[in-house]
């Protein structure tokens, strides 16, 4: 999975349609291989990551979960957490 494109679903405040459509953009960017459309494929391109976007909404609206929702900055600390961590064990392997 592109590392780029964060889990949506099940957060409070839910996704914003800015971030679906990011995560909908870097989808679309890894799977055409392409970080910016030539002229001739920018309609296909732009086409496609607005399908993304609105299969993504309507798949987070119709998920179902009785988990609590999670917190944003919650999660936020801990991915800078685990890349903190990854950073020191590289360091660590390179020393």
């Amino acid at each position: 999975m592109c590392r780029n494109i964060k889990i949506l679903y099940n957060f409070e405040p839910p996704a914003t349609e800015e971030e679906i459509r990011g995560a909908s953009l870097q989808f679309v960017r890894k799977i055409s291989g392409f970080r910016q459309p030539s002229k001739a494929n920018e309609a296909a391109f732009f086409n496609a990551v607005e399908l993304v976007a609105a299969a993504s909404r309507n798949l987070l609206d119709s998920l179902v979960t009785s988990a609590a929702p999670r917190d944003r900055e919650v999660e936020a600390e801990r991915a800078h957490a685990r890349g903190r961590q990854l950073r020191q064990r590289q360091s660590l392997e390179g020393a």
